[in-house]
């Protein structure tokens, strides 16, 4: 028989339907808004209302942390783009549908955890999975733009520009915090920075 564990420090103070979820958003705000380096697991806890033990039971650390928030935002739009790559569609409207599935996973979670991919902690091990994926999406970005303009180098960096503007909208959102961010118009500034679209 499982025992049902110790009682929260206080009743519920974060959205999410488990308490990883809350645990994820609490990490979020602490992580964007204090910094990495300077959240201590503590502090999580308490933000959530829970011990700080209770927490390692979810994460075994704070990097388990910083990589399912970072995932969330590339994960996603990896599994879509894989499907945009099928040679017979339009390249032209597969990449204008990655730019906007992009921009609309960017902008899914309360907090720009966006803002954490320049974070140096993430050139270390740990966080290889997320730096792979990462480069595939980028990847797949820049097959999509080879088949919009033939005519480009393999070696031209015009072919990042589409997922460059994408990923603008990242320090866009922290310069305009409560601004709607309108994905679609987003991505055909992504497109149309190629000169298609």
């Amino acid at each position: 028989m499982s025992s049902p564990g110790r009682p929260r420090l206080v009743g519920r103070r974060r959205p999410g339907a488990t308490p990883a979820d809350e645990i994820l958003d609490a990490a979020a705000e602490l992580f964007t808004t204090r910094g990495y380096t300077a959240t201590s697991t503590r502090a999580i806890a308490d933000a959530v209302g829970i011990r700080q033990a209770s927490l390692y039971t979810h994460f075994p650390t704070k990097a388990a942390m910083l990589i399912s928030l970072l995932d969330s935002t590339v994960r996603p739009t990896l599994e879509s783009a894989r499907g945009l790559l099928d040679a017979s569609r339009d390249p032209g409207e597969s990449l204008l549908a990655l730019a906007t599935i992009d921009v609309e996973w960017l902008l899914a979670s309360r907090w720009n955890i966006g803002m954490l991919y320049v974070l140096p902690e993430l050139a270390g091990e740990d966080f290889e999975g997320f730096r792979a994926a990462r480069s595939e999406l980028r990847g797949i970005y820049r097959q999509l733009v080879a088949r919009c303009r033939p005519d480009l180098d393999p070696g031209d960096p015009d072919l990042d520009l589409p997922f460059r503007v994408v990923e603008s909208v990242i320090p866009h959102r922290q310069d305009h915090p409560g601004v709607v961010i309108d994905a679609a118009r987003w991505a055909v500034a992504a497109t149309r920075v190629i000169g298609i679209g």
